[in-house]
């Protein structure tokens, strides 16, 4: 632990970012993990270009100013009675919800964002050539995903709104991070466990025909990237000390805790509510009333809901113990979760959407193949 890596397989070892002379060590070369090979083989399976409308044609027109891009049930200032009369105008109401929701697409843009660069932190550390051509690979599938999401916010909104400052700080941490372990949890566990959840549920809630392809897409993308933190975990949990577990259980819940209470919080939103003439502090008092302990359970339920997905992440992966159960169980029933097992509710939508992308790819590499033989 001198480093702080708390390091328990060499697939995931790791030299200072600024440390480039260990990668020409010539003993380096010639070992490479066969970890990630799986992984990496099949990016050819889901590549997709979001530049090409044979994939996603960002032209598809939403009628913004008339039709909420979501149901109602998602916005949280309408559970409560002042906004909902206050917004008695279906055209207003309709444009609180598309703004409302603008938040959270700039917050997945900002995610996207923390995860390229994230990615390419990896590369300039991990030291396992097989570990860090994943890295390589994950950064360029980021990439595209901020392409993505950058052309469907200017498509749909024009541009996007700052980075909430708790999301700004997490990120922040994360990337600048000198343990991988902090990365690996907080990035490819949680935050892209978070977007799992997020994309999932915007799949199956947006009125959007357009955002629905994208978030498949992307999940085709994010299914791959989850499993590179399940390999460190499946092969650093079981090696850790009762120490070494309690300061990567601590950092998760660290982590979890503030996603949980504050990602796109309502408080968050004070502009937002001023737009439409709304009273801020009126507007969180009303919400505080309707979102009890009891209410956030009961959303939780759902298979679709993030922060579900985010508990679920880190019980398959066993680091919460006795130390935090309770902590995660105020919001879940852990024992049900547990009977659940490994199926990820964004699993079956990424596979329909590989199955999209290969038949795309397929007929694209049987024409090029065709134009060779000529």
């Amino acid at each position: 632990m001198a480093d702080g890596n708390i390091t328990k397989d060499a697939v995931y070892d790791a030299v200072a970012p600024d440390d480039f002379e260990s990668m020409l060590n010539l003993d380096r070369y010639g070992q490479r993990s066969t970890a990630f090979d799986k992984i990496i083989a099949a990016t050819h399976d889901h590549f997709w270009d979001p530049l090409d409308k044979k994939y996603i044609d960002f032209d598809e027109p939403f009628d913004m100013e008339n039709t909420p891009i979501v149901p109602e049930t998602m916005i949280a200032a309408l559970h409560t009675d002042y906004v909902k009369n206050h917004l008695s105008d279906p055209k207003d109401r309709a444009r609180f919800i598309n703004q409302s929701t603008l938040r959270s697409f700039s917050s997945i843009l900002h995610g996207e964002q923390g995860a390229l660069n994230l990615s390419a932190s990896l590369c300039h550390v991990l030291y396992d050539q097989g570990a860090q051509e994943y890295a390589a690979n994950q950064t360029r599938e980021e990439a595209r995903h901020v392409t993505a999401f950058a052309k469907y916010i200017k498509a749909r909104w024009g541009r996007p709104v700052a980075c909430s400052p708790t999301l700004q700080t997490l990120l922040v941490d994360i990337i600048g991070s000198p343990e991988v372990y902090k990365k690996i949890i907080g990035m490819q566990m949680l935050v892209e466990g978070l977007a799992m959840g997020a994309f999932a549920t915007f799949f199956q809630q947006l009125n959007d025909p357009l955002g629905r392809k994208l978030m498949q897409l992307v999940m085709t993308d994010e299914a791959f990237h989850h499993k590179f933190g399940k390999i460190w975990a499946d092969r650093t949990i079981p090696k850790l000390n009762a120490e070494e577990h309690a300061i990567i259980e601590d950092w998760a819940a660290h982590c979890f805790q503030t996603l949980l209470f504050n990602l796109v919080s309502p408080s968050e939103q004070r502009d937002l509510y001023e737009e439409f003439g709304l009273d801020p502090d009126k507007v969180l008092e009303e919400i505080a009333k309707v979102a009890t302990d009891e209410a956030r359970r009961e959303d939780m339920k759902e298979a679709t809901n993030i922060f579900r997905v985010l508990i679920k992440t880190l019980l398959n992966a066993g680091i919460i113990t006795d130390r935090t159960r309770a902590f995660y169980g105020m919001y879940v029933d852990m024992d049900e979760l547990k009977a659940e097992g490994d199926k990820m509710v964004g699993d079956d939508i990424a596979e329909e959407g590989i199955a999209y992308l290969k038949a795309i790819n397929f007929k694209e590499r049987a024409v090029g193949n065709l134009l060779a033989a000529e």
